[in-house]
This record gives C-alpha cells, sequence and structure tokens, in this order.
C-alpha cells in the first residue's frame, strides 16, 4: 500500500510509504493520504495521528515525474496538494520526521499539529532555486512556525534548515536521535490522549483560528465552544474525577 494505517491504542499511525521515489507526492498517494486522513476523522476510537513515512526521506515534495508527464494534480479537490494542506480535520495530527522534508514535503510538516524530528531530519523550501513558489502553505505556515526573519531568509534563499536549528526555534516541538521519531511522536501522542479529547479539539480549532481572528471574535469562538463543552459526559467526569481522587475516564462525548 502506498499510503499504511496502523491502529496502536488511541492513536492511528499513518505512514507514507513510497520510499523508491523519496516518498514523493504523486496522484495515488494523495488520494490515499486523504482516505487515511478520512479513516483517521471518522473512527471514534483513534484521538491523535502520528503522519511518519517509510524510508531515508520524510518526504521529496511533488513527484517531478508525475508533473513532466502532465497528467496529475499530486492533489485532491477537498485536501488539495497531497491530499492534506487544505484538509479541515478537528483531531491533532504529529508529524514524526526521519532524513528530509523538504519542498512540499515540508508543507505536509505544517499542516500538521505538532512535530518530532530526529537529529537526521532536515527541513527546507528550495522551490526558489527552481523559479518556483511554495504553493500549498508554507507561505503563511512557515512565518507562523518560525520567527519572521528566519522564515523570510529561509523562504529567499531555498537554503535547508538543521533540526537542531528548527527545534532551537520552535518548528519542532521535541527532538530525538535517528530512529526514535515515531516511538518519541507516539508518547507526545499519549500525552494528548489522557485529555479529554473534545476538550483537546476544541483547544486545537480556537488556536488555529485565533492567527485570523481580532480579539473580540476570538472571545466569542472561545464562548461559544466552551458552551459546547458544558454540554458534554465529558465536562462533568472531569470535575468529578477530581473529587473522587482518581484518573477520569473519557467518553469523547
Amino acid at each position: 500500500m502506498i499510503v499504511e494505517y496502523e491502529e496502536r491504542g488511541r492513536t492511528a499511525v499513518i505512514r507514507l510509504n513510497r520510499p523508491e521515489a523519496r516518498n514523493a507526492v504523486n496522484q495515488e498517494l494523495a488520494e490515499a493520504l486523504e482516505a487515511a486522513i478520512d479513516r483517521f476523522e471518522d473512527d471514534t476510537g483513534a484521538w491523535t495521528a502520528v503522519l511518519a513515512a517509510n524510508g531515508p526521506s520524510f518526504c521529496a515534495g511533488a513527484d517531478l515525474k508525475a508533473i513532466a508527464s502532465g497528467g496529475e494534480r499530486l492533489g485532491t479537490g477537498r485536501g488539495g496538494f497531497a491530499g492534506l494542506v487544505h484538509r479541515e480535520r478537528t483531531k491533532p495530527m504529529i508529524a514524526a520526521v526521519e532524513g528530509p522534508a523538504v519542498a512540499g514535503g515540508m508543507e505536509i510538516v505544517l499542516a500538521c499539529d505538532l512535530v518530532v524530528a530526529s537529529t537526521a531530519a532536515r527541513f527546507g523550501l528550495p522551490e526558489v532555486k527552481r523559479s518556483l513558489l511554495a504553493a500549498a502553505g508554507a507561505m503563511f505556515r512557515l512565518p507562523r512556525a518560525l520567527p519572521y526573519n528566519l522564515a523570510m531568509e529561509y523562504a529567499l534563499t531555498g537554503d535547508p534548515i538543521d533540526a537542531a536549528t528548527a527545534h532551537r526555534y520552535g518548528l519542532v516541538n521535541r527532538l530525538v536521535e535517528p530512529g526514535e521519531a515515531v516511538d518519541a511522536a507516539l508518547l507526545l501522542a499519549d500525552e494528548v490522549n489522557a485529555n479529554a479529547p473534545l476538550a483537546v479539539r476544541a483547544t486545537r480549532k480556537a488556536i488555529l483560528a485565533s492567527t485570523l481572528l481580532d480579539d473580540a471574535a476570538a472571545f466569542r469562538l472561545s464562548g461559544q465552544l466552551i458552551g459546547e463543552l458544558y454540554k458534554t459526559e465529558d465536562f462533568a467526569e472531569g470535575p468529578r474525577a477530581f473529587i473522587e481522587k482518581r484518573q477520569p475516564e473519557w467518553k469523547g462525548r
């Protein structure tokens, strides 16, 4: 399968599986990745996902051979490039990066909510070196993930970002030894999954929206979201578990 899907408790592990092409995105991979995200979003037992890749590269971006053939879009109508970068999701997704994530591969990483990388990872937007523009989200997501001047530098020079630098400036949440990115991402997923899933999703939604809303609109959205949480079973379970001095048993409803 060009995209693998594995259930690991409350976490879905999705792996790009085109290592012979450095996991470059063609139309088949884009459609398969969108299908995997559909499965994850529809699965009430899966609360977080880890997006990883087989082989020495995370993703080399668009498949240039597919582009040259003229017959492939490399995306989907709903998800855009790779079936992911435009996709509206409700649940957190963690990128687990080993090796290069460049061009569209970096844009896949930027579309995720959290990033775990090994010291062997590197990131980059080399599009300007080929008279192209990184049009799958990097132009607005990279300045949100890095300080403005650094984002501008890396976008304009096309130079790679090593994993340690990416971690130092906040693009990478956790930096680990080579070969450990997926395991570390699963541990991070466990930390997220220990919390009430509906509250996690509402929090994610509020944070994403805050980059686009003024304070008044952001307060209104926060009020709307907490109002929705008031009506859930998990909202009652949190205080009850605290009073009874036990771990909460989240139901996701």
